[in-house]
């Protein structure tokens, strides 16, 4: 599973500057630092007790639902970022057997950077790729790299970004987490099924997570409007 957000150069500063207020805002209301990192699997499994000023609401018997507030907070988080005007989201997956090798766990990457190389094309447009992580795996270079150069719209290799340290890799992370829960549904998280339907679905031009093995949804994909040039 990827999830991801983009936009256009000229729009990053409006976008990251509404964020900026969203994050200003639970700084105000919880006491969560804007620059505390917000990962989306401890905010909703209660691990993620980012907040110094938890509502009175949340506390019973002596204790903080964590859960309660951390699903809260992430709810209000989904619905700033389908708010976004300027950015647009999407994400796809590919299953496997249990254990797949990291050749084949590549490959999603790989069919990823072709699918954008497709609409960047169409759109006569180019873009910068930013992934969360220490690049330590090197899958993400070797799928640019293998681009032909000379008509690659994907530029550079992907910029390795520590997600404590960038707020559009905290907002990528919560599509991917919704995209995740929405395709695999598990029992634990029916809670958060119709996330990405309801808060992220507007924001992505696709709808919905795409399956990569189910090559008729990408009949066409190249000629789909996309108003970003940069995932």
């Amino acid at each position: 599973m990827y999830g991801w957000v983009h936009f256009a150069p000229d729009r990053w500063a409006a976008v990251l500057g509404r964020w900026l207020d969203v994050r200003r805002l639970l700084q105000q209301e919880y006491g969560i630092d804007v620059d505390s990192e917000l990962h989306a699997t401890d905010l909703v499994n209660g691990r993620g007790r980012v907040s110094k000023r938890v509502p009175l609401r949340y506390h019973h018997g002596g204790g903080v639902y964590w859960k309660d507030f951390g699903q809260d907070v992430a709810r209000l988080l989904l619905g700033e970022i389908g708010s976004l005007e300027g950015l647009t989201l999407g994400a796809v997956f590919q299953r496997f057997a249990p254990h797949p090798d990291q050749d084949t766990k590549a490959s999603v990457y790989r069919k990823l950077v072709g699918r954008w190389e497709e609409q960047l094309a169409a759109e006569g447009g180019l873009a910068l790729v930013f992934v969360d992580g220490n690049g330590t795996d090197h899958s993400y270079r070797t799928a640019h790299r293998a681009l032909e150069l000379r008509d690659r719209r994907v530029i550079e290799d992907p910029v390795m970004t520590d997600s404590a340290q960038s707020q559009f890799v905290q907002i990528a992370d919560l599509v991917a987490w919704s995209a995740y829960t929405s395709v695999e549904r598990p029992s634990r998280h029916e809670f958060a099924w119709g996330w990405y339907d309801h808060y992220l679905s507007a924001r992505d031009p696709d709808r919905a997570p795409l399956d990569l093995a189910d090559q008729s949804q990408f009949v066409g994909a190249g000629n789909r409007q996309r108003n970003s040039e940069t995932p």
